[in-house]
């Protein structure tokens, strides 16, 4: 059975003061009341001898956590000797706040936000062991803004600062000649918040538009916005990094049998999800609900699926094509070395047990 438990605000309080006394290469705003408060559900045998703390976003980019969950997929890969523990995020700089506060063994996160989390850590937090989605993000704008030049003066949202889409948006603008700073001036403003507040400031005219996930810019779309940047045009062959797992290098020293096992269940939830698309979606959809209180229609998360691929490839070379996104749009403030961020060593194995192809190196 499926339960789901609110866990102690002195978790969440814990994280935000790992993240506070870190050396920070990047500024990150604090988590709202919704994305820091961490929903736990105990999805194996209470009797586990292990607890995996295991976090991710209520967002259709990281189905393979959602249908994972639902179908009890991973459940099924640990075991009854493990006790899996689910805690929801808005955005990455909150996840990781709770990575370095070891309130998270591992967890589906942007790009920007590992690089962030293996910086501050001058490499010993985290390492990124399996890719999970490419595509899923756009910037959607009012019908009457059809052009980079036009965003001049405008308010857009986007997850938290210094998140995958954060930096994707600033690099894109500055890109285009128009600046923004960490406090919302600039040519354009860029002003972070949740995801599904911020459709509702669409709605309501407090924006102009967002770089958003799936399915919030298509929640956006249908409410009258337009998409000016599908993010995939601006990467070779339209893959780059929107969902990877990692995993605190602790946790993985002290249990790699079970990482090995969370990654057999990310494959087989990528493969159900690329399998059973369409119970993948209803799935994805239920899951959202439960958390956030509202369902995505059917229709938006149709639409938002067709952006999407599902893949346990972390397309490596866009990470650190990110890396030098952010340097650029100063979220981190120094050019660093990625070298040990992925290591898709365990993932090889677990892919030929299962008889697929491995993924790339880079």
């Amino acid at each position: 059975m499926h339960h789901r438990l609110v866990l102690t605000a002195a978790v969440a309080s814990l994280a935000l003061l790992a993240a506070a006394c870190s050396s920070s290469s990047a500024t990150s705003s604090s988590p709202t009341t919704s994305s820091s408060t961490l929903k736990a559900a105990t999805a194996a045998a209470s009797s586990g001898s292990v607890t995996l703390h295991f976090g991710y976003f209520p967002n259709l980019t990281h189905a393979t956590a959602l249908v994972g969950v639902h179908e009890g997929i991973f459940a099924k890969a640990l075991g009854p000797g493990v006790k899996l523990q689910t805690a929801t995020f808005n955005a990455g700089p909150a996840e990781v706040s709770a990575l370095f506060a070891g309130a998270l063994d591992a967890a589906y996160l942007g790009p920007n936000s590992a690089i962030n989390a293996f910086t501050q850590s001058g490499g010993a937090a985290i390492v990124v062991v399996s890719g999970a989605t490419s595509g899923g993000a756009e910037l959607v704008v009012k019908p009457s803004i059809t052009s980079a030049a036009q965003l001049k003066g405008t308010k857009l949202a986007t997850p938290q600062l210094g998140n995958t889409q954060d930096v994707a948006l600033r690099y894109w603008l500055q890109q285009h000649g128009l600046k923004t700073d960490t406090s919302g001036g600039g040519d354009v403003s860029v002003l972070p918040q949740a995801n599904a507040t911020a459709v509702t400031a669409f709605e309501t005219g407090s924006v102009d538009g967002g770089w958003l996930p799936e399915p919030y810019a298509a929640q956006m779309v249908k409410a009258g916005g337009h998409v000016l940047v599908d993010e995939r045009t601006l990467w070779p062959n339209g893959q780059f990094a929107t969902t990877l797992l990692a995993v605190r290098k602790s946790f993985l020293s002290a249990h790699p049998d079970v990482v090995k096992a969370l990654l057999q269940g990310q494959v087989q939830a990528n493969d159900f999800v690329n399998q059973h698309a369409q119970q993948a979606q209803a799935d994805a959809a239920s899951e959202i609900a439960a958390i956030s209180g509202k369902a995505p229609s059917s229709a938006t998360v149709t639409a938002a699926w067709s952006e999407m691929t599902f893949t346990d490839d972390p397309v490596a070379s866009s990470i650190q094509a990110a890396a030098d996104h952010a340097l650029a749009v100063a979220t981190i403030t120094k050019k660093v070395s990625l070298s040990g961020l992925v290591d898709v060593s365990v993932l090889y194995q677990v892919l030929a047990a299962a008889g697929e192809p491995a993924v790339p190196t880079s």
